[in-house]
């Protein structure tokens, strides 16, 4: 029995999608700047409330892999 295929990818954006009140460029010039967005599955953005405690673990993290590199 063959598996259904999946419909084609296209480029056109989905109906309900309200792109009306959009900001072109409105990260750019942090995006230029250097600076990292980084998005969190939400299961793990449930243990961090906080940029702060995310920035402070990932701190220890790299403090703990760096102590056993040594």
């Amino acid at each position: 029995m063959k598996k259904p295929t999946k419909p084609a990818a296209t480029t056109e954006p989905r109906a309900e999608y309200d792109f009306s009140r959009g900001v072109r460029g409105k990260y750019a010039r942090r995006y230029h700047a250097g600076s990292n967005v980084v998005v969190l599955e939400p299961d793990v953005a449930k243990a961090f409330p906080s940029p702060e405690r995310v920035n402070r673990s990932l701190r220890a993290l790299v403090n703990l892999v760096e102590l056993q590199a040594k």
